[in-house]
């Protein structure tokens, strides 16, 4: 950990500030996966940032918008991911499969546990509840979209709001991390995963899926 005082000025402006930034957010999503809400305090931040505790609320304003800002890292990263995987996907059954690696993705890099401790300690903040649900909101658009484009010419296309549907895979989706980040134990998640693709595939031989990408 950094000790001397010039280093611990040194965040204070210009690029050293960028990448005291940059260590505090790394630091904060670290300890969020490895100790929680509870145990990320300004202190713990700052030991894995090796900086001064009091940067965290010279650049972050409190240690909760630090977290917030770890959040909102790496959901944008994982929001890109998801993206660009989507955009592979053609059909029903390869939506289903894309969903299933990225799935494994999240538990093997942690990036659940990060979710997963926020909204652990939304429970005890209606404030940071509030801006979670917020971060929440992109991804029910993205799912909607994602729908929205492999039903396109679905029989069912009509009959359901993608909204509802996007609603409910997002909540099945963090649910089924969530219970594979906490109890460790990801078949039972995975099993139905590939049920789901075995059906979404007979689902895209009667005619659900899309046009290839090219024709939409």
């Amino acid at each position: 950990m950094a000790k001397s005082g010039s280093k611990r000025r040194a965040g204070t402006g210009g690029t050293g500030s960028a990448e005291t930034r940059a260590a505090l957010i790394r630091g904060a999503t670290a300890a969020l996966r490895e100790v929680g809400y509870a145990g990320a305090s300004a202190r713990e931040i700052a030991d894995r940032a090796a900086c001064n505790q009091a940067l965290v609320f010279y650049h972050f304003g409190s240690v909760d918008g630090l977290l917030l800002a770890a959040l909102d890292e790496v959901s944008a990263v994982r929001l890109t991911r998801y993206r660009a995987a989507v955009q592979r996907s053609r059909t029903l059954g390869e939506l289903v499969e894309t969903a299933r690696s990225v799935f494994e993705e999240d538990l093997n890099h942690g990036y659940v546990a990060v979710l997963v401790a926020m909204i652990a300690g939304s429970q005890s903040s209606p404030a940071l509840g509030a801006e979670v649900a917020a971060r929440l909101a992109p991804w029910r658009e993205f799912a909607a979209d994602a729908i929205r484009g492999i039903l396109a010419n679905s029989p069912v296309a009509g009959m359901v709001r993608d909204e509802e549907i996007a609603h409910g895979v997002v909540a099945v989706y963090l649910g089924l991390e969530m219970l594979a980040s906490l109890d460790g134990d990801r078949a039972a998640a995975l099993a139905l995963f590939d049920r789901a693709r075995r059906a979404a595939s007979l689902l895209d031989v009667f005619g659900t899926a899309s046009p290839a990408r090219g024709e939409r």
